[in-house]
């Protein structure tokens, strides 16, 4: 009886079986699939911030241990931050919309991806063949896509040339009744289909050159109201 007891008080008290390398592995494996683990983890934007404090970290730690190298690390860090806010004050943010000129857009009810120099340079092909209407159309269309380019104002497919004329005198006062001249020519021989002129021609000519070397009453550009 005592021999008994004793047995069974030892196998109570002995402790859990110690895992196998294959069992150990499994159970970790299964502990770091856990969700919380990965939400832990830290995201590369946390990473491309960490590698930035470190390496000013380590540019003014070196700086505070001396020698001429640190303190030229340093003073090309200034400079490059300086040149940036230089150029962010002088061109101001890039605008998403200029980048997209040199795809196809819609342009007063037509697809057209080509640049307003493209459109000047078509224009005046077409001119030289005395083929008025296009030249006429093709023209007008430089002179929106140039204003386009330049951020003064921004032409939304949809936008006719009339509401696209009055957005550009209001940036544009001194150009605003060139500006109703030239739309008019392109809905006469646009839409109304009456013959395109020699004369129509130079007019929006002359206007495209006058605004292309004028500069905006303010600085943000504006949005044509369709």
């Amino acid at each position: 009886m005592l021999a008994w007891a004793g047995g069974a008080s030892a196998d109570t008290d002995a402790p859990p079986l110690t895992p196998d390398a294959d069992e150990a592995r499994r159970w970790a494996e299964q502990e770091l699939s856990d969700r919380a683990y990965e939400i832990a983890q830290p995201t590369p934007f946390d990473r491309a911030a960490r590698a930035v404090g470190d390496f000013f970290a380590n540019i003014f730690n070196a700086q505070l241990s001396g020698g001429w190298g640190s303190a030229f690390a340093v003073i090309a860090a200034i400079v490059v931050i300086v040149l940036i806010v230089v150029a962010f004050a002088i061109w101001g943010r890039p605008r998403a919309t200029r980048r997209s000129h040199a795809a196809a857009t819609t342009l007063f009810g037509e697809a057209e991806g080509r640049s307003a120099a493209e459109l000047r340079r078509d224009a005046a092909s077409h001119a030289a063949r005395e083929e008025w209407d296009a030249a006429v159309v093709l023209r007008f269309r430089a002179l929106a896509r140039g204003l386009d380019e330049r951020g003064i104002v921004d032409a939304p497919p949809g936008a006719t040339v009339h509401s696209f004329a009055r957005a550009a005198g209001r940036r544009l006062p001194a150009a605003r009744d060139g500006l109703d001249a030239a739309a008019t020519a392109f809905d006469d021989v646009r839409y109304l289909r009456r013959p395109g002129t020699a004369d129509l021609y130079h007019r929006v000519v002359d206007i495209d050159e006058a605004v292309s070397v004028q500069h905006p009453t303010q600085d943000v550009a504006l949005a044509v109201s369709r």
